[in-house]
């Protein structure tokens, strides 16, 4: 391994990730409109599935403000859709402040969705024997890994609750507005250091310590990929089924 893997899996991995994420979401959303034939009941029921996730997502904006003393206003888990078509399942109010606690209270939901993934499906679903084989390559053991999964104990309560949190973890624009500036600033201080002499230092001590966190990062992407595609393609077969009952389409 190489100390710049864990960027490359990561760079990878993120369209699938977005991808899976935004049709698991619309699928069950037309599944729950052709059933209901209401866009707001619709909506309620799509809330609920994803409520784990949703709660998870907001405290963790919550909880790092308060730990960063950032004062806080409303907390909400009402949905509503938002003037530019998009869907708001919660939100939290913090007070503006600077960059770096800006950053870190709109990272918060990747941090902690991102530990619950890595702790749920390494050790509670068992999936490191299946990432193992799925980066090894070794086809022959993949199915055989994955057909032994559903045996683990509450399987299925923590396959629903890892989707929930997986599905809603990834931070929102409004959570990226200050990630822009910190990047920037950070490059610049990265740059400043190479510059003035400390290039190899940062190279043998900083750069292994930040591709473990980004080899972390990927290894919780891959779950996600594979968990939401396991559960894609059984709602996508029954939207298929109802629209073809109902005579029914959602655009």
């Amino acid at each position: 391994m190489t100390n710049y893997d864990g960027l490359l899996w990561s760079l990878l991995l993120l369209g699938p990730l977005l991808l899976s994420q935004r049709q698991l979401h619309r699928e069950i959303q037309a599944v729950f409109l052709l059933i209901t034939r209401r866009s707001d009941v619709a909506l309620v029921l799509f809330s609920i599935i994803f409520l784990p996730g949703v709660l998870l997502h907001e405290l963790s904006h919550f909880i790092m403000a308060l730990l960063l003393q950032v004062r806080t206003g409303r907390f909400s888990l009402v949905p509503r859709s938002m003037p530019n078509g998009r869907l708001q399942l919660g939100y939290v109010e913090t007070a503006s402040t600077d960059y770096v606690r800006d950053a870190l209270i709109g990272l918060a939901p990747l941090l902690v969705g991102s530990l619950f993934v890595i702790y749920v499906g390494l050790y509670r679903m068992g999936l490191l024997a299946a990432w193992d084989e799925i980066m090894s390559a070794n086809t022959a053991r993949i199915g055989a890994v994955l057909s032994a999964l559903p045996k683990q104990p509450d399987f299925w309560l923590w396959f629903y609750l890892t989707c929930a949190v997986s599905s809603t973890m990834l931070p929102s624009a409004s959570d990226r507005r200050a990630w822009l500036p910190v990047f920037v600033a950070v490059i610049i201080l990265v740059l400043l250091a190479s510059i003035a002499g400390a290039g190899p230092w940062l190279a043998t001590n900083l750069a292994p310590i930040l591709n473990k966190g980004l080899r972390t990062l990927a290894m919780v992407m891959g779950i996600s990929i594979i968990l939401q595609f396991v559960l894609l393609l059984p709602v996508w077969v029954i939207r298929q089924l109802l629209s073809r009952f109902t005579g029914m389409e959602v655009a």
